[in-house]
């Protein structure tokens, strides 16, 4: 994304702690394996926020940035502001990125671990709705693999 080391660094500082807000969430919320409730699901939407909070006195207000925002979409159907695009900082649209590379290719209660060649496919199938195509361009020259053939609807 060309980025300077101190940036790159501060990225990692806040990948390591962003989600801290999901500790203030119910252990019982976080584990359900069937979908969640609104309420439930308006608790879950409050850790970006919870997280910034607690996080504070340890980041830089650019990295607070990006721990509110990680889970804004490309195509403002995210939270907590319903941020779109460029008004998405960077940072936040890598972390979403790498979160969600994360979930995917990790073991959860309700479902198998995604393989990295299915992991990719649905990030670019969700490139330029969910995540901003550059990052995802980005991850794959981080992580090699070929692009999926199938079709990117938008």
């Amino acid at each position: 994304m060309g980025w300077g080391l101190t940036r790159c660094e501060r990225l990692v500082e806040a990948a390591a702690a962003y989600e801290e807000g999901k500790a203030m969430v119910p252990a019982a919320i976080i584990d359900k394996t069937s979908m969640l409730n609104e309420a439930e699901f308006a608790e879950v939407t409050e850790h970006a926020l919870l997280g910034a909070r607690a996080l504070e006195p340890f980041l830089t207000i650019e990295q607070l940035g990006w721990v509110l925002h990680h889970h804004e979409r490309w195509d403002g159907l995210g939270y907590p502001d319903g941020l779109t695009g460029d008004d998405i900082p960077l940072g936040a649209r890598i972390l979403s990125v790498a979160d969600a590379w994360d979930a995917m290719t990790s073991t959860r209660c309700y479902r198998s671990a995604l393989g990295p060649g299915a992991a990719m496919a649905e990030c670019w199938r969700c490139a330029g709705s969910q995540f901003d195509p550059e990052v995802v361009k980005a991850l794959t020259r981080v992580r090699p693999l070929p692009a999926p053939t199938l079709s990117r609807a938008r």
